[in-house]
């Protein structure tokens, strides 16, 4: 499980880990996957074989090992690192631009929000961890597979009874009406999302905010024209996430002699280099080294944000 859903059965990350289970097993930084514990399971890998049966009654967060001596680590299945290993049956929204969408949606415990599409569900986690453990995230996609494969997931994350998959077309067919006038907030990632506007608006309680994910700007442009009748505090961001790498080096440079001064500036060398023999003994100290990380992302796409207009 990756929330507390029945408040006599609260998931602690301090407990210890029990046969049925949910855990995220890490091997290294970029090497993740989502294991469900069986008494009789084995996980191999390139490390060698986990036996299931040596993790159960082990706390979050041990590290374990193989046959081989090797060793990962059991971490509890947070909705950040299910948005990391689930299956990818469309493009998800990751970490950076699922926080900026639950914060700008107001989204908070009791809430109801509306989705439109469901996708492989990376949002919805965290929308449902938002809301929980009384209010409910209604999820509607138009692929029954891609629905069905969702539910199976949520049912696995314990999420079953925070989230309801529905499958229906919403970019034809807009939202139910049974939910008319209730929702908080609504999320679309849809190709045209300005078709469903006017539906989405009838949805929303008073002062309720939408927010759309659009790839390319036109889409949003679109979409803002659809917005501006019956929303206001209308808000187009990109959210662009640069991380950077911090290690420290050892560097050695040599004093350069003072009649060379104007010659040439000081050189870094390699320690024992055939110019350093000429009696300046090189130097070392540790430096700190920061430079950006080669795997930044780029563009995701757009997140336009609106308030339905209070008519008195």
């Amino acid at each position: 499980m990756i929330l507390p859903i029945d408040p006599a059965n609260k998931l602690s990350f301090k407990r210890c880990i029990k046969d049925g289970d949910l855990v995220i097993v890490y091997e290294r930084h970029d090497t993740m996957k989502a294991v469900q514990v069986s008494e009789d399971g084995v996980l191999q890998n390139r490390f060698g074989a986990f036996k299931h049966s040596e993790w159960i009654g082990k706390p979050f967060g041990s590290k374990v090992l193989s046959n081989k001596g090797s060793f990962v680590y059991l971490l509890a299945p947070t909705a950040e690192l299910w948005t990391l290993v689930l299956s990818h049956r469309t493009q998800i929204l990751y970490i950076a631009d699922i926080s900026f969408v639950v914060m700008y949606l107001e989204i908070v415990p009791g809430c109801l929000v509306l989705e439109s599409g469901t996708g492989s569900g990376s949002l919805t986690t965290s929308l449902a961890r938002a809301v929980a453990p009384t209010g409910h995230v209604y999820t509607f996609d138009f692929h029954e597979q891609r629905a069905a494969s969702a539910r199976e997931d949520f049912e696995k994350t314990g999420l079953s009874n925070l989230v309801t998959v529905g499958v229906r077309d919403i970019q034809g067919e807009g939202f139910p009406d049974e939910f008319c006038g209730r929702a908080d907030s609504v999320f679309l990632d849809l190709p045209q999302p300005w078709l469903v506007i006017p539906s989405a608006g009838k949805m929303l309680k008073p002062d309720g905010i939408l927010c759309s994910f659009s790839p390319c700007i036109e889409q949003v442009r679109r979409s803002c024209d659809a917005l501006k009748s019956h929303f206001t505090d209308i808000r187009t961001f990109e959210v662009l996430l640069r991380t950077y790498e911090v290690r420290q080096k050892i560097l050695e440079s040599c004093p350069v002699n003072e009649e060379d001064s104007n010659k040439r500036p000081p050189r870094k060398r390699r320690q024992g280099s055939a110019e350093g023999s000429n009696g300046n003994e090189c130097s070392s100290s540790p430096t700190v080294v920061i430079k950006p990380s080669g795997e930044a992302r780029g563009h995701t796409g757009y997140l336009t944000f609106a308030r339905l207009k209070c008519f008195v």
